[in-house]
C-alpha cells in the first residue's frame, strides 16, 4: 500500500516536471521588451499613436514629442511613466506617457545627458545655462558605429 502511494507521488512529480513551463501572465504580456533604458536628462522622441476623426471616418497617425526626461517613475513594471518636457515657443509644456500604453508606438532615445539628481523638476525654473546638462558619449555606439 505504501509502495503504491510512493509510486503515485513519483509519476506525478514526474508529470509536472515535464511540463512546460508556465506561459507568461497578462500583465507580462502587454510589457513592451524592445525598450532601452532610460534613464532622466535623456532626450527621446515619443511616437505616439492619435486617433483623428475626418469627415466620420477614423483615422490613425503618429505625433512625435520630442523633450528632456524630468523623471522616471513607478519602476518597470506596467504602471512605469516618463515626464518629458519640451519648450514650445517659450512656454514650457510636459507630457506624462505610460511606457508600456499600446498608445506608445516607440521612444527613441535621441541623446544622453549625466545627471546628478533622480528627478530633474529644476530644469522648470531654469534658464540658460543653468538648464544645460553635460553630454555622455557612448562608448558602445562609437565601436559600433566604426
Amino acid at each position: 500500500m505504501e509502495e503504491e502511494a510512493k509510486t503515485e507521488t513519483v509519476e506525478q512529480e514526474e508529470i509536472i516536471s515535464k511540463q512546460e513551463p508556465e506561459e507568461k501572465g497578462i500583465v507580462e504580456s502587454f510589457l513592451k521588451q524592445d525598450l532601452s533604458e532610460i534613464k532622466q536628462g535623456d532626450t527621446v522622441k515619443v511616437y505616439q499613436k492619435i486617433k483623428d476623426k475626418v469627415k466620420d471616418k477614423l483615422r490613425e497617425r503618429i505625433q512625435i514629442f520630442e523633450g528632456q526626461v524630468l523623471a522616471v517613475k513607478h519602476g518597470k513594471g506596467i504602471n512605469a511613466t516618463i515626464t518629458v518636457r519640451k519648450v514650445i515657443q517659450g512656454i514650457g509644456v510636459e507630457k506624462v506617457f505610460p511606457i508600456h500604453s499600446p498608445l506608445i508606438e516607440k521612444i527613441e532615445i535621441v541623446k544622453r545627458t549625466k545627471t546628478r539628481r533622480a528627478k530633474l523638476y529644476y530644469l522648470r525654473k531654469a534658464k540658460g545655462r543653468k538648464a544645460r546638462l553635460k553630454i555622455v558619449e557612448n562608448k558602445k555606439e562609437e565601436k559600433e558605429g566604426e
